[in-house]
This record gives C-alpha cells, sequence and structure tokens, in this order.
C-alpha cells in the first residue's frame, strides 16, 4: 500500500452505499468526514450506482440522518445514463425498469418513453421489476432495441444483508436475447470523467473513496486517480486478493481520513 497526502487533494469523489450508510444507517465517522471536507474546502461530489434515485432524494435522505449535504454534490449512473443517451442517440425513445431516478433523469434529458417499439431497453434498480416488465423487455430487445443497463452492480449492502442490484437484473434479458448490456455507471470512465468535470479538478489532484475493488476502485485507478478501500461496506482485507490490483490505502471507514490529515498536518508542522 502506498501514502495519500489528503490534506493535498482538492477534489474528492465518494462512493454512498457502504461508505456513507448502509440503508437508511449512517455509518461511524461519516459526520467528521463531511465536516472535515467542507471546512478544508474540499470541491466533494457523491457518486452512487444506485440508478433509483434523485439527488434531491438523496440530498433529503441524508437530511433525514442529520448531514446537510446540496443537491449538486450528487451524481449518479441515471444521471450518466440520461447523459450517455443524449449524447448517443438525442430525443430517442426507451423502455424503462426502474425508479424514479432513472425516469426523471431521462425525461430532463429530452428522452421519450415507448413501450411499443423503443430505440433502447433502458434497466435500473427498482420494485418495478416483474415478470411481465422482464418479458416485455426481452421481447422488445429481441425485436431490435438496443440494451442499456444503469450500472454493473451485482448487489449492494443494505441493513440486513445484501440485495440484487442491476447487473443482476439485467443478467435474465441477456441470457434470454443473447445479447450483452452496455453499463454507464461505475467503472465506465464516462462517468468518472463527468464527475471531475462536475468537480473541476484534474484526476491526479482527485481521490476516489468506495467500498467495492470492481467499481470504486478499479474506476479511480482508471481514471488516474489515488483510491481509498474502506472496510465498511462488502470488502474484506480477503477480497483485496481477487484483484489484480491494488486501491491506494484500505482504510476501516471515512472517518479515518480527517484523523489522518490532522496527523500528517501536525508532523509536518513539527518538521
Amino acid at each position: 500500500m502506498s501514502y495519500i497526502d489528503f490534506n493535498a487533494k482538492q477534489g474528492i469523489m465518494c462512493d454512498m452505499d457502504g461508505v456513507i450508510y448502509h440503508g437508511n444507517m449512517l455509518l461511524p465517522g461519516v459526520v467528521e468526514f463531511i465536516d472535515w471536507m467542507k471546512r478544508e474546502e474540499k470541491q466533494y461530489l457523491f457518486l452512487t450506482n444506485n440508478s433509483g434515485y434523485t439527488p434531491r432524494e438523496l440530498q433529503q435522505k441524508l437530511a433525514r440522518m442529520g448531514l446537510d449535504v446540496p443537491e449538486e454534490h450528487f451524481y449518479t449512473s441515471a444521471l450518466a445514463t440520461a447523459a450517455f443517451l443524449k449524447e448517443q442517440a438525442p430525443g430517442c425513445s426507451v423502455y424503462v425498469i426502474g425508479e424514479a431516478g432513472l425516469l426523471n433523469a431521462l425525461y430532463d434529458s429530452g428522452i421519450i418513453m415507448n413501450d411499443v417499439d423503443p430505440d433502447y431497453v433502458v434497466v435500473g434498480e427498482g420494485k418495478a421489476y416483474s415478470l411481465d416488465s422482464l418479458t416485455r423487455a426481452v421481447n422488445l430487445v429481441l425485436n431490435g432495441a438496443k440494451l442499456i443497463g444503469a450500472n454493473s452492480d451485482v448487489s449492494g449492502p443494505i441493513e440486513n444483508g445484501i440485495a440484487p442490484a442491476c447487473r443482476a437484473l439485467v443478467a435474465p434479458i441477456e441470457m434470454a436475447t443473447g445479447t450483452q448490456a452496455y453499463f454507464c455507471g461505475k467503472p465506465n470512465p464516462l462517468m468518472m470523467r463527468s464527475g471531475l468535470k462536475r468537480l473541476g479538478c484534474h484526476s491526479g489532484d482527485s481521490i476516489m473513496i468506495g467500498d467495492r475493488m470492481d467499481t470504486d476502485i478499479v474506476s479511480g485507478l482508471e481514471s488516474g486517480m489515488q483510491t481509498v478501500l474502506v472496510m465498511s461496506g462488502v470488502s474484506t482485507m480477503e477480497t483485496l486478493d481477487l484483484y489484480a490490483y491494488r486501491p491506494t490505502v484500505v482504510l476501516d471507514g471515512v472517518g479515518d481520513i480527517p484523523v489522518l490529515a490532522e496527523k500528517a498536518r501536525k508532523e509536518g508542522a513539527g518538521q
């Protein structure tokens, strides 16, 4: 493992599920971490592959936990998906399996809903997922619609275990049609580049914090950022052995970051 000078970094990208909260439970040290980012005037962005929430819903979710984080500090795989489709095929039509976060992002990008002959089938997380919606999606893809997944997460942490996420929900459509989906969320570099643009920071001046090696850490690594793997989500120290790459540092949780930053500052002042 290497070293990160947290005081020198200007931009911070941070995953949410398993890093900031589990379900509706705030994780230890998060209050101190957010206070530190604000106090040090860091540019920060919470990135989540969960496509179900709008930025306003995420802002209100954190507010219910006692955290004041303005809407503009959230970027979701739903927004990344909408941005991708707007760039690729402006004004296209889609059949969507997903929640408000995905639907709103697509509407706001001028994309039209169509359950008869859409250009794309777009799948995100959500309670709307059913055998009926799955069957419709399969037949629309067989009739020529292109298949898009909001993100490639197989599962995500919840308060009492894990829940299947977008990749697991897209898999039956891929299997039934023989078509591979294109995924827009992490670790797709498009989402990371969009995030850095929103931060207004260069990758070398930024860090990516997350609990997943296969999305958070690889996306930060491939975008040129130093990376922090936290043990507060789905990863364990044994998880590290499964991958050919390494995070820059491993911490118990984000609460360790202000502590390490303060320690480094004191040591620097003492030299």
